[in-house]
This record gives structure tokens, C-alpha cells and sequence, in this order.
């Protein structure tokens, strides 16, 4: 209990999956938790559950490929808690999964606004608060994705791919401000985002044992799998971490 007590923290795509998961657990470890998401139904509902529990939580409803959404809402949650100490930047898409010579620019840019450019203008805006507090902890959502390939939606893959570099760049940046920048880099996990993808398949179940079967463990993770790796680095338990990969896959990339 309290591993992150006195820290505030901001986790886009906080509503649903990992986002959702790591809400929670950082409100129940003594985190005031802004929950920030495009979709205000699943927002509202993670609040409930997280103050129902005790803990302390706010939402904000935010699209992060929207510059000016996050810069009021990165200054609303400065203002109703004090400087940001923790950044999840968890909210994220899939896109079309075509071959690159099918995709259109639109259906690329979809992926990149939201995955790349989104990381871009939160950490962007989150820094400033963070500089006043003297201390912060950046985590950024990549994916097996951002370290190995795939014969499937480039658009993600290049967007997580991004991510991964994006985090060493500015935890070389700002290491000497205190504030540590890593990424965490899941398997297949049980998230509507995964869910969505064995829908389009012809036999869900089918899928499903596919998805399972590329991991050495034999199954896919949960969110909570995830959410304590965030857990980990939000917490000065990591303090001698930055510009890491934290990868959580069940063996995938051990291949």
C-alpha cells in the first residue's frame, strides 16, 4: 500500500484496458489519479469505481491528438491537484490493418495523430508542471511492436516504434530536471483494443488459442500485468530508471 502516496498522477486512455487498470491501481497505492479519455461514459463509470474504493480520482474527457484539449487539461488537473508528478501515456489505436501500398494517408494519419502525436503534446504540456515540482515520472505505452515487426497494420507498428524512441530522447533531455522517461512494451493483453481485432477474425476462439500460442507462457496477459509495471516506474522504487524498456509479453520477444 501507498507506494506512490503524494503522487499526481494523469493516465490517458484511462477509462477501458490497461488505461482502466492502471487508474485503479495507482489510486488504490495513494496516487490522486486524473483519468483522462475520449469516451466520458467508460470515464465517469472508472471514477466511480476508484473513489468507491476510497481512493481519490477526477475525470477529464480528452482527445489527445488535440493540442488544445490537452493543454486545458493538463492545467485543469495542475490546478485541482498541484503539480503532475506521473504521466501514463496509454492512450492509443490500432488502424487499418492493410499492406502499406493499400493504406491511405487518412487511415495513417488516424494511427500517428493519435499514438505518436498524442505521447508528443502530453509530454509537451506535462513537463512545465512537472519542472515545478522538481520530480516526474513519464510512461510511455509502446508495444512488442516497437522492438520487433510484424506482417500487419504498419501504422501501429510505426507509431509504437516512434514511442520507443521518443522515450530515450527525452529521458536524455530531462534527466538533469529529475524526471524519468520509460516505456513499457506489452504482449497480446485481454483489452477491448485486442477484443476488436479477433472480432474481424472468421472464428474468435480460433484467434484467440493464436494469440495465446505466440507467447511462450501460453496465454494472453491482463491488464493488471501491465498496470504494475506502471505501478513499478511511477513509484521511487525506480528511481535509478530512465530511457528503459520495460517489457511485459509473456516471452514474446524472447524468441
Amino acid at each position: 500500500m501507498n507506494r506512490v502516496k503524494g503522487k499526481i498522477a494523469v493516465v490517458t486512455g484511462g477509462a477501458m484496458g490497461i488505461g482502466r487498470a492502471v487508474s485503479m491501481l495507482l489510486a488504490r497505492e495513494g496516487a490522486k489519479v486524473a483519468v483522462a479519455d475520449i469516451n466520458e461514459t467508460a470515464l465517469q463509470k472508472t471514477v466511480a469505481e476508484i473513489t468507491a474504493q476510497g481512493g481519490t480520482a477526477a475525470g477529464w474527457k480528452l482527445d489527445v491528438a488535440n493540442e488544445n484539449n490537452v493543454r486545458e487539461v493538463i492545467a485543469e488537473v495542475e490546478k485541482q491537484y498541484g503539480p503532475i508528478t506521473v504521466l501514463v501515456n496509454n492512450a492509443g489505436i490500432a488502424g487499418a490493418s492493410k499492406p502499406t501500398h493499400e493504406l491511405t494517408s487518412e487511415e495513417w494519419d488516424a494511427v500517428i495523430n493519435v499514438n505518436v502525436k498524442g505521447v508528443f503534446f502530453c509530454t509537451k504540456h506535462v513537463i512545465p508542471s512537472m519542472f515545478k515540482a522538481g520530480i516526474g515520472s513519464i510512461i510511455n505505452l509502446s508495444s512488442i511492436y516497437g522492438l520487433v515487426g510484424a506482417a500487419d497494420i504498419p501504422p501501429y507498428h510505426a507509431s509504437k516504434g516512434a514511442v520507443r524512441l521518443m522515450t530515450k530522447t527525452d529521458a536524455l533531455y530531462y534527466a538533469p530536471k529529475k524526471i524519468r522517461v520509460n516505456s513499457i512494451h506489452p504482449g497480446f493483453i485481454t483489452t477491448p483494443l485486442v477484443e476488436g481485432f479477433l472480432k474481424t477474425s472468421e472464428n474468435a476462439e480460433a484467434g484467440r488459442s493464436m494469440l495465446a500460442g505466440l507467447h511462450p507462457l501460453g496465454h494472453l496477459g491482463e491488464p493488471d500485468d501491465i498496470a504494475y509495471g506502471a505501478l513499478y516506474l511511477a513509484s521511487d522504487e525506480s528511481k535509478f530508471s530512465t530511457g528503459s524498456e520495460l517489457v511485459i509479453d509473456g516471452g514474446y520477444t524472447a524468441r
